[in-house]
């Protein structure tokens, strides 16, 4: 699907379902809430992946199936109200991205099914009682693996640079997963002699502090600890990492598309595609709770030749050959 028309799709959400019931007079017009914490610009490759994975399994998006989509644009205080709207609308499923538009959902529904496309560790966080059988009304995909992913991003980075000595971490300590994931980031790090400078964005506002930190604390480059916030700026971090001139890696191809020299973790497009199974599932009668979560099977190593040449690195070939995109 094109962007533009995607667009229009949007544009004319409220109109659907009258259009669909008049299309298909005598079969079931099924109808998806998704909740959303980026904004809906930043998520269209997403929603066209979860769409993408609905038409495979037979669904035709505004014939057969409608989806309500509904974006916090990165303020969490948002959400709750989202979700009520969503659940008055009376749909038959909610898709959910991160935790937090998980939990707003959760707080006005114990019924409805909810399925979320990327939930960081699901049973820590009290989402659900387990990855076997979750319980409740919640299924859906985990984006945890081993905590060898974080070293990774770190032997990633000093692959590119060789004499780093001092790595910065960007991180909304507001998103609890983060906090096992700085730990696991911390011991990688003391195991290959590095210094870590850990340092605190809560949104916006507080990102040209914590590069003028990193700059103070003489950090040669930095890892994005992901999380929805810092996601929807991703942007910004982009250019005052270039203005600063410090390479940094994340988890997800977004950031190393946003001008981050790379990235390594999940694929979330891939992620969404298989939501739509579950939605299928549940549609077809299954109860969310007996569906167990799904974790992660594609990675990605991305790598922003772009940014490397504007940064005056050299990319070493053989990470080159490893990855899955170069962005030029």
């Amino acid at each position: 699907m094109r962007r533009r028309e995607f667009i229009a799709l949007l544009g004319g959400a409220a109109a659907w379902p009258a259009a669909a019931r008049a299309q298909q007079p005598s079969g079931r017009v099924y109808r998806v809430g998704y909740l959303s914490i980026a904004s809906l610009e930043q998520q269209l490759h997403h929603f066209e992946a979860f769409e993408d994975g609905l038409r495979s399994l037979g669904y035709r998006v505004g014939e057969n199936v409608v989806i309500e989509y509904r974006s916090a644009d990165g303020q969490m205080e948002q959400l709750p109200a989202l979700a009520v709207d969503l659940v008055r609308l009376g749909v038959d499923i909610i898709v959910t991205g991160a935790n937090a538009s998980t939990v707003a959902v959760t707080k006005v529904t114990t019924t409805i099914p909810i399925v979320t496309t990327n939930s960081a560790d699901p049973i820590g966080t009290g989402l659900v009682a387990s990855l076997s059988r979750p319980g409740g009304n919640i299924t859906g995909l985990s984006v945890d693996t081993d905590n060898e992913i974080h070293a990774k991003r770190l032997e990633l980075l000093k692959d590119t640079l060789p004499n780093l000595s001092r790595a910065g971490i960007l991180w909304n300590p507001d998103f609890t997963p983060n906090r096992s994931r700085l730990t696991a980031t911390r011991e990688a790090a003391r195991k290959m002699g590095l210094t870590l400078v850990p340092v605190e964005a809560r949104g916006l506002d507080a990102l040209e502090q914590a590069f003028a930190t990193m700059v103070r604390e003489h950090a040669q480059g930095f890892v994005v600890l992901g999380e929805p916030v810092l996601f929807n700026y991703r942007g910004q971090i982009g250019i005052m990492a270039l203005k600063n001139r410090l390479p940094a890696a994340s988890s997800l191809r977004e950031f190393a598309a946003a001008g981050l020299l790379m990235s390594y973790g999940v694929d979330l497009r891939d992620l969404h595609r298989r939501a739509a199974a579950f939605v299928d599932k549940i549609f077809k009668g299954a109860k969310p709770g007996d569906l167990p979560f799904e974790q992660p099977t594609k990675f990605e190593l991305v790598v922003n030749l772009k940014t490397a040449k504007a940064l005056g690195l050299d990319v070493p070939p053989t990470l080159l050959a490893r990855a899955d995109e170069v962005i030029e």
